[in-house]
């Protein structure tokens, strides 16, 4: 899919067919978005405006190098955007490049920031004048994206701790198995807080990022400095929980241990009474004793009782 942003008179409109590119002043054009191009549509792009996007590949790669670089009138970026699946994120790769006041961009799944950054856009057309603008745009729609998840999790963490106290301090395993999954989808989060800081201070230093930008790419960094706070704070309180879930999970299986170990001890003297007078030796005097089985059970159950008698007195039931 195409979609080429460019002003007309006062307003920004939008063309999807490859074919009228030409038709479009060069000097007019704001933002050229490819979603999952055919091949025509990518190459008819990168061979008109003599541009080469990035590969998937090199879309991933964490070097510095790879993910930002600055030459002549070209700022070459690659990041990575989130995206919210029903089994927790995942990335999005976007190649990303901006060429005299241009913003070209490249990826194969319809993302949300850009959605929403195309709502603020169409909010206020007359605002887009520029490739820089728009870039800044998205920047800002992901931050304050970012800054929803963390908030998202933060309620999912408030809901596990209420559901341990509601469950009287039972734990299972769909409750760890939670923690895990919100400690996975924070560290990815924090991973695409990170590339953003990066991807704005390399911006902030660029020699061709018009300066009138700069006191918004600062405020973003300072937003980004909070954000990273509150993902500390998220991880903080996972690892709180997951101690305490363990440290229940610990204390029942002590309790466990505790009452087969105390049934087993209780047991015991019965056991050595009933073996004693199982022996079948001919000289012991109890064979013959009218009353002597009735004696053995009352002498078993006197034993246990006592055992567990003494066990209650020295509180270790």
């Amino acid at each position: 899919m195409l979609r080429i942003y460019y002003k007309k008179n006062t307003r920004l409109a939008k063309e999807s067919d490859v074919e009228h590119l030409r038709e479009i002043p060069m000097e007019s054009l704001v933002w050229v978005d490819l979603q999952n191009p055919t091949i025509e549509e990518k190459v008819t792009i990168e061979t008109y405006f003599d541009i080469k996007y990035s590969s998937e590949e090199e879309s991933q790669e964490i070097e510095s190098s790879s993910r930002f670089s600055e030459m002549d009138n070209e700022i070459i970026i690659n990041s990575n955007f989130l995206s919210v699946m029903p089994n927790g994120f995942e990335y999005n790769p976007v190649s990303i490049i901006l060429e005299k006041g241009i913003l070209f961009t490249y990826r194969d799944d319809d993302i949300k920031t850009f959605r929403e950054a195309v709502k603020k856009i169409k909010a206020n057309p007359t605002l887009y004048v520029n490739g820089y603008q728009i870039l800044s745009t998205i920047l800002e729609t992901c931050i304050d994206q970012d800054a929803d998840l963390i908030e998202n999790i933060a309620k999912e963490i408030a809901e596990l701790n209420r559901s341990l106290k509601a469950t009287n301090e039972r734990v299972d395993e769909e409750d760890l198995l939670k923690i895990s999954s919100l400690q996975n989808d924070n560290m990815m989060l924090r991973e695409n807080i990170i590339d953003k800081q990066r991807l704005l201070s390399s911006l902030i230093k660029s020699s061709i990022f018009p300066q009138e930008f700069m006191g918004v790419l600062k405020i973003m960094i300072k937003d980004i400095s909070s954000l990273l706070e509150h993902n500390k704070f998220a991880f903080e309180r996972l690892e709180y929980l997951q101690d305490t879930f363990m440290g229940l999970i610990n204390i029942d299986q002590n309790r466990i241990i505790k009452i087969f170990t105390v049934a087993t001890v209780a047991f015991m003297p019965p056991t050595l009474i009933a073996s004693i007078y199982g022996m079948n030796f001919k000289t012991m005097p109890e064979l013959d004793w009218d009353y002597g089985y009735l004696a053995a059970i009352l002498l078993m159950v006197i034993s246990s009782l006592g055992t567990l008698i003494y066990f209650k007195k020295k509180n270790w039931l």
